[in-house]
C-alpha cells in the first residue's frame, strides 16, 4: 500500500507541476478527481487481496476476480456520472481515465507478482 501511496504522490507532483508550467493541454480540469477515484479503487483492492492472503489462499482468485469486477463497475459508474453532469471536452477526459485505468492496473499487477512470487 505504501508503493501505491507513493506513485499517487508521484503522479499528483507531475500533475501539479504540468499546470503549473502551463504544459497542462492534455489534461482535463477534473484529473484531480479521476487520480482521487483511482488512489481509493487501489485502496479497495488492497484491502480485498490482503483478506484474500489472510483467510484461505484457495479464495484468492476469488477475491481477484471480485477487485478486477468491483473496479470496471465502479469505473463505469464514475464516467457516467461526470459524462451525465455535462463536462466541457469529454475525450479527453476519459482519454486520461483510461491513462491512469492502464497505469494503475498495471501497478497493480506488478505488485501483486511480486507479492505471490515471494511467497
Amino acid at each position: 500500500m505504501l508503493r501505491t501511496v507513493a506513485v499517487t504522490i508521484v503522479i499528483g507532483i507531475a500533475f501539479f507541476l504540468a499546470q503549473h508550467f502551463h504544459f497542462d493541454r492534455f489534461l482535463h480540469p477534473y484529473i484531480w478527481y479521476i487520480l482521487v477515484f483511482f488512489f481509493g479503487l487501489s485502496f479497495f483492492a488492497h484491502r480485498l487481496m490482503e483478506i484474500g492472503f489472510r483467510n484461505n489462499r484457495e479464495k484468492f482468485v476469488t477475491f481477484y476476480i471480485a477487485v478486477i469486477v468491483g473496479r470496471i463497475i465502479l469505473s463505469l459508474i464514475f464516467i457516467a456520472l461526470f459524462l451525465f453532469k455535462g463536462l466541457s471536452d469529454s475525450f479527453l477526459f476519459i482519454t486520461n481515465f483510461f491513462a491512469l485505468y492502464l497505469f494503475y492496473t498495471c501497478f497493480e499487477i506488478y505488485g501483486l507478482y511480486r507479492n505471490l512470487r515471494r511467497n
